[in-house]
């Protein structure tokens, strides 16, 4: 996977099954039968690289769905 690159780096394996088998939790049938976009796209609910801060009008929905725990709405004591 590193021709058209020029480069030496081979492709990160370890780290790619790890995500898949261990936070995903494909099975190895699922896994070998994703297209490397497919599995780019899967992996990327895990974070990483987001770029967009979320919309205010979700984070507010985030925040009424899932409110902090013991804090009255409003107080902003850091």
């Amino acid at each position: 996977m590193n021709a058209a690159a020029g480069g030496t780096t081979e492709f990160p394996w370890d780290a790619v099954m790890a995500a898949a088998f261990g936070l995903l939790r494909l099975s190895p049938r699922d896994f070998w039968s994703m297209t490397p976009r497919e599995m780019e796209r899967a992996m990327s609910v895990l974070g990483g690289d987001r770029r967009v801060a979320p919309a205010r009008g979700d984070l507010a929905e985030l925040m009424r769905r899932f409110p902090d725990m013991g804090r009255k709405e409003g107080r902003r004591d850091g």
